[in-house]
């Protein structure tokens, strides 16, 4: 693949900027993926301005004749899903056929998309008074600023997207400084769809130059945001400074598996491997954390590091490969920290997870999984309720269903968990008590259908979920009523008398 040069796409014309940044593949870093334009404030002006002047036109289309736009894109990424999923690998390093599941799923997005265009946007509810119509209607908001992760650079860019637009929003779209190819050629497929000036820009660049800004900017009306929970927390109260600014975040997690006594090993085990390792621990949802009955610990232990010990890892092109790398140096410094922090903290290790420097992993950021056990929970302990975002998996026994929704509990987050059990009765307390916002019985913490809402509670988001839920955040629910009668007639008694 030839190297990209990426540019930000403004009011339908493409421009970049006199300084630019390179974009690595992790499994290669002399493989050059692309440059990208290293934007700054005054693209952001720019780019604002246009979605801000095509807001008005583009709003007065119907849901349906939105939806045409969409649909059109969808039959594009269909078509070019193949080319598609390889960028997504070799700019984010995970395995060809999760490229392929992200673009697929992003494919999954715009299709769904296109079908709100003909459901229902609001309803008719009875009045108090039977001459009266009573709708709530769904009307947008204007501007809105998507600003999206690196690990999904396809899917979850849609995820927030399409639903703006399709709601009769305009878009300011920041792709991560990780992944801007993967974002440019989203734009480019926006562009070949259609969409109108302005309605969908594109900016690329850093947090501090072209993030904050935006975040910022007067005329930005909604700020749809996954990532980080620092960088989370930041936009949210930048967004409170404002009344009628709106902000959604959604900000990883410390998920678990909960393997409860009963649990079928040939499930557990496979189901936890998956959790654990899949995009390399890099996913919001990974499970850095399983949490066992000891009736079974040893058992479901000895499995566990068996199949972790034996993982393929490298390039993600080629398609035996398990695990690929770490995003960039900065995850392998993270991965270290936190492998070190497990020891000083008491874990037994299992496997010492090292950084693979041989022939087929000397130029990428490949480390193999740490895994640790401990027998009995220390409640409070770094390592066990801080996101590691590496295959950093700690093993830790616990006396029962109760203890375990309680060690799950016991973090900041609370985005993702599975429990495996035979017992409905338990995964249904299990459901009940632990704090999550996905949540998989029998299946590893994994996974995204896009016409289900994806968020987390606590520090994991703030209630205001991705994928099938954003359209409550970028549009605003009112009310309206309509008099047939040749009086008026009051609600609650109301006297019409002077």
């Amino acid at each position: 693949m030839e190297s990209v040069q990426a540019r930000n796409f403004i009011n339908g014309e493409w421009s970049s900027t006199a300084e630019t940044f390179e974009s690595l593949n992790p499994a290669n870093s002399r493989h050059i993926v692309g440059t990208a334009p290293k934007s700054s404030a005054s693209d952001v002006d720019a780019a604002v301005a246009a979605a801000k002047k095509a807001y008005e036109s583009w709003r007065e289309l119907s849901w349906v004749t939105r939806a045409e736009y969409v649909d059109r894109f969808a039959q594009l990424i269909k078509r070019d899903t193949e080319s598609l999923s390889r960028l997504v690998t070799q700019e984010c390093g995970k395995p060809i056929n999760e490229g392929r599941a992200d673009v697929v799923e992003a494919l999954h997005m715009a299709q769904y998309v296109a079908g709100m265009g003909r459901m229902p946007n609001g309803y008719t509810i009875s009045s108090e008074i039977a001459a009266k119509d009573a709708f709530i209607l769904k009307k947008s908001k204007g501007v809105v600023a998507c600003i999206t992760p690196w690990n999904f650079p396809v899917a979850i860019p849609l995820w927030v997207v399409l639903p703006s637009v399709l709601a009769g929003n305009t878009v300011v779209f920041k792709p991560s400084e990780e992944t801007p190819i993967c974002g440019h050629r989203l734009a480019e497929l926006f562009a070949e769809a259609g969409f109108p000036a302005g309605v969908i820009n594109t900016v690329h660049g850093f947090g501090e130059e072209v993030g904050d800004p935006l975040v910022r900017h007067k005329d930005v009306n909604v700020v749809l945001f996954t990532g980080s929970r620092a960088v989370g927390k930041h936009i949210q109260q930048v967004a409170s400074q404002e009344l009628y600014k709106f902000a959604a975040t959604e900000m990883g997690g410390k998920n678990a598996v909960m393997v409860l006594e009963d649990a079928n090993l040939d499930i557990a085990v496979p189901a936890a491997v998956m959790s654990a390792f899949k995009t390399t621990g890099q996913r919001c949802v990974s499970s850095g954390r399983l949490i066992v009955d000891k009736k079974i610990e040893p058992e479901f232990t000895k499995r566990f590091v068996e199949i972790a010990s034996r993982i393929n890892i490298g390039d993600g092109l080629k398609e035996d490969t398990f695990m690929g790398p770490l995003i960039n140096q900065e995850g392998v410094e993270k991965w270290n920290r936190h492998n070190g922090m497990a020891v000083q903290e008491g874990a037994e290790v299992l496997i010492e997870g090292k950084e693979l420097t041989g022939p087929d992993h000397a130029c990428g950021n490949f480390v193999s999984p740490f895994v640790y056990r401990f027998k009995d929970y220390k409640k409070g302990t770094f390592c066990l309720r801080e996101e590691a975002f590496s295959p950093h998996v700690a093993i830790i026994g616990v006396s029962g269903m109760e203890e375990a929704v309680e060690v799950y509990n016991d973090t900041d987050y609370g985005l993702a968990m599975a429990v495996i059990t035979e017992d409905y009765r338990k995964w249904r307390w299990v459901r009940d008590h632990a704090d999550f916002g996905l949540g998989y019985v029998n299946l590893p913490s994994i996974g995204a259908e896009v016409h289900l809402p994806f968020g987390g509670v606590k520090s994991s988001g703030n209630g205001h979920p991705g994928a099938e839920g954003i359209i409550d955040s970028v549009t605003h629910r009112v009310a309206f009523t309509v008099n047939h009668a040749k009086e008026i007639a009051m609600a609650q008694g109301l006297s019409t008398k002077f």
